[in-house]
């Protein structure tokens, strides 16, 4: 090693008990929260316009000769007839341009409004935003190990949404808290998120009753006649694909179209099992699903938000699990968001997906081959962006506090490069060119560097970048126990957002109120 390197090694030495505490801020949560991201980086688009046309001319064919099914919803079904389409039981076909005429009414953007109201969101556009991991029944961490997730986890990875900085979202039902009574469960998360964090969050689609449920809630945190003119749920209605809606995401979808909350209409798809085992006749049911289902939000209301979603993975065909992080589902992703834009529709889609057990480098790579199609393919609402383990059934604590690096990480990327007087550098650069010969060179004095060196470059809060004695001094510690510590210290210290008392009351006698109605089986 050369003396400038080992006097370079000294001095980052010297000056590490400064960095390790702008590490232990930036782990705390104290740091200062970041806007959803406005990409200045330009779309990748795997599609041709020949491609596109082909597909959009199947799901068109779809739809009008084989239709779509709408289960148990006798409503819907007279709401189509009403509106013109031909409807057989429960078949729904669809007259040739009928459902995009029906799209028509709906937003490009929108805003979903945050009690805080700089933590509102514009979903839409070149906008995304990130929310976490929805939907697993376990929760894992390095002491418990893998168990049934409790009321407790779910407040806990609501706590660690609100302190991440590069979290856009709450989120919804980040983990299934299985101690508390499945009638009455969706009032104490719903309640959770208005709580325990202040940005925007996600209602209950489990019942139409909950859905009822959480928007009077919302009414109660932001006052009812905002709620009727403003957006302030997002929601979570997927297709029982293939080609299927069943009643109960058609009635969460009619309550909360209805009352002009968005609704996210995503199919669910692994490819293989629930779609062709191609990619664009993946995206031909897809496209045909979210049509249809979209269509209907309109009916419910024209100017309703709603959002194209999917969720698309492959599939191992020896075992029939799900796999993740691989390249067809994110050519699904790339293909998909096309059609959206096309549409004039926000688009959901990606996250930091995986089928590892732990959060190892089988959680990283996958995680890391999805996390950046999302941003690279313009995904407007991002769930899953955190905290996802073993195919969906566990939440994990571990991974969210990784993950949520990764996002920081695709925030910095999304902003572009700096091509503005400061950024392009070019006094720095001939000041340095212009020394003698025999003077050492390096820009680690300039002025430019001083002024721009606290922002330059991302630091992570979880990357070890020390020297291997000092890691193995500090305890040889893996990327998983790190992440346990700043999730643990990050527990120990969160304060909770302020919230109106007279709010506060409100919600408790609403819950009160409805307990009691409610069996509690």
């Amino acid at each position: 090693m050369s003396t400038e390197s080992r006097r370079g090694r000294r001095k980052s030495r010297r000056g590490s008990g400064g960095a390790d505490a702008r590490r232990a801020l930036r782990s705390s949560g104290r740091i200062a929260q970041l806007t959803y991201i406005k990409r200045q980086i330009p779309l990748y688009e795997i599609l041709s316009e020949a491609g596109l046309e082909k597909i959009e001319a199947n799901a068109d064919r779809l739809l009008e000769e084989v239709g779509i099914d709408f289960r148990g919803d006798d409503e819907a079904l007279s709401m189509w007839k009403q509106a013109g389409a031909d409807v057989k039981g429960e078949r729904v076909r669809f007259p040739k341009g009928m459902l995009r005429d029906l799209l028509k009414t709906a937003p490009k953007q929108f805003t979903q409004h945050a009690r805080n109201p700089a933590r509102s969101v514009e979903v839409g556009g070149d906008n995304t935003i990130f929310a976490p991991v929805y939907g697993p029944p376990f929760v894992r961490d390095l002491e418990g190990g893998r168990r049934y997730a409790t009321l407790e986890d779910f407040q806990n990875f609501v706590k660690l949404a609100y302190l991440a900085p590069s979290m856009h979202h709450s989120g919804g039902t980040v983990c299934e808290p299985v101690d508390v009574p499945v009638p009455s469960r969706h009032l104490d998360m719903v309640y959770s998120h208005i709580r325990y964090s202040d940005k925007p969050f996600m209602g209950s689609v489990t019942a139409p009753e909950r859905a009822a449920d959480s928007i009077e809630m919302a009414k109660l945190v932001f006052g009812e006649s905002f709620v009727d003119e403003n957006c302030v749920l997002i929601n979570l209605i997927n297709a029982n694909s293939p080609m299927i809606y069943d009643d109960t995401m058609l009635g969460a979808l009619k309550t909360y179209a209805r009352n002009g909350q968005a609704c996210v209409v995503s199919p669910f798809i692994l490819s293989g099992a629930m779609s062709p085992v191609s990619v664009a006749g993946t995206l031909t049911q897809i496209l045909a699903e979210v049509l249809a289902g979209a269509g209907f939000s309109q009916l419910c209301k024209p100017g309703a938000p709603v959002v194209f979603g999917t969720f698309a993975s492959s599939m191992s065909m020896q075992s029939g699990a799900p796999t993740f992080g691989t390249p067809e589902p994110a050519h699904v992703l790339y293909g998909a968001g096309q059609l959206a834009r096309r549409l004039g529709l926000p688009y959901r889609s990606g996250g930091s997906l995986c089928g590892s057990k732990l959060p190892d480098a089988q959680a990283a790579h996958e995680s890391s081959n999805t996390i950046m199609p999302t941003l690279m393919g313009g995904v407007n609402f991002a769930l899953h962006s955190a905290g996802w383990l073993e195919g969906g059934l566990v939440s994990s604590y571990e991974k969210f506090i990784l993950d949520c690096d990764q996002l920081g990480i695709m925030q910095k990327f999304a902003e572009g490069v700096d091509l503005s007087e400061n950024g392009l550098a070019f006094d720095t650069i001939a000041e340095i060119g212009s020394l003698p010969s025999e003077e050492s060179r390096h820009y680690l004095g300039t002025a430019h560097t001083q002024a721009n060196f606290e922002t330059a470059f991302y630091r992570s809060p979880v990357a070890d970048n020390n020297s291997f004695e000092q890691w193995l001094s500090e305890g040889e510690q893996d990327a998983a126990t790190r992440a346990n510590a700043i999730m643990r210290r990050q527990l120990a210290e969160y304060t909770a957002p302020d919230l109106d008392p007279a709010i506060e009351e409100s919600l408790q006698s609403y819950m009160a109120k409805r307990k009691e109605d409610l069996p509690q089986a």
